[in-house]
C-alpha cells in the first residue's frame, strides 16, 4: 500500500476513473484498456482484503488519480466540465441508491450473480459486459435521473460501446459505495480539496515509481 494514501481516496479515484473512461469510449475509438479492466474487475470484488485489492493494485488507478488531480487543480484549464458532470451524477445515484433498501439489496444479489457467471464467460466477454450493463439499467437507473452521456453518435450507437459505458457506470457506483463506506462525503471534495489533491499527487508519484 502506498504510504499516506487514504483508502477513501483510492475509491474516489475509482469514481473519477470510470468517468474518464466513459468519456473516452463515447468520444474515441481507443481508450485506456488497463484502466478499463481495473474498473470492470472491481465490480465483482466484494470480499477483498483491502481497498487496494478491490482494484488489483494501485497502478490500475493511474487514470483515476490523473483525472482527480486535474479536476481539483487550481487551474481551470485543466478541469473538464463533462467529467465533473459524470462524477456528480455517479455520486448522486449512489446517494439515492443508499436510501432505497430494495434496490440496494437487489444490487448485491445481482453482483453475486455476476460472480457466478464468470464460470461461463470471461469478465470481458460481450455477453458479460451486456449482463453488467443490464444490472445498471435495471437496478441503478430507476432510482434517479439518468446520466446523459455525450459523445460521437457513431461510437455511441455501437451496442458493445453502450454495454461498456453502462458497465463502467456500474463500476463507478461500486466505487462510490466504497467511498461512502470509508467515510467519504461530497462536502469533503469542496472543504478538504487540498488534502485530496495531496493524496492524489502522492499516489501518482508512487505509481510512476513503479513503472518500468
Amino acid at each position: 500500500m502506498t504510504p499516506n494514501i487514504e483508502d477513501k481516496h483510492l475509491a474516489l479515484a475509482g469514481v473519477c476513473q470510470t468517468a474518464a473512461l466513459v468519456q473516452q469510449i463515447a468520444r474515441k475509438k481507443t481508450f485506456d484498456e488497463v484502466a478499463f479492466e481495473t474498473s470492470i474487475q472491481s465490480i465483482v470484488v466484494i470480499d477483498a482484503d483491502s481497498t487496494e485489492h478491490v482494484y488489483g493494485s494501485i497502478k490500475g488507478l493511474k487514470l483515476g488519480f490523473e483525472t482527480l488531480t486535474r479536476q481539483l487543480s487550481n487551474k481551470s484549464v485543466n478541469k473538464d466540465a463533462e467529467i465533473t458532470r459524470y462524477i456528480a451524477g455517479i455520486l448522486q445515484l449512489e446517494r439515492k441508491l443508499a436510501s432505497n433498501k430494495k434496490y440496494l439489496n437487489e444490487l448485491g444479489e445481482r453482483i453475486v450473480q455476476l460472480q457466478r457467471q464468470q464460470s461461463l464467460y470471461t469478465l470481458f466477454d460481450t455477453q458479460m459486459l451486456a449482463n453488467m450493463a443490464s444490472v445498471y439499467t435495471e437496478v441503478i437507473s430507476p432510482v434517479a435521473a439518468k446520466i446523459q452521456v455525450a459523445g460521437d453518435p457513431n461510437q455511441l450507437k455501437l451496442s458493445l460501446n453502450q454495454h461498456k459505458v453502462r458497465a463502467l457506470l456500474l463500476a463507478g457506483i461500486r466505487s462510490a459505495v466504497l467511498w461512502r463506506q470509508l467515510g467519504g462525503k461530497r462536502r469533503q471534495i469542496l472543504f478538504a480539496r487540498q488534502n485530496i489533491l495531496d493524496n492524489a499527487q502522492r499516489a501518482l508519484k508512487h505509481i510512476n515509481s513503479l513503472s518500468f
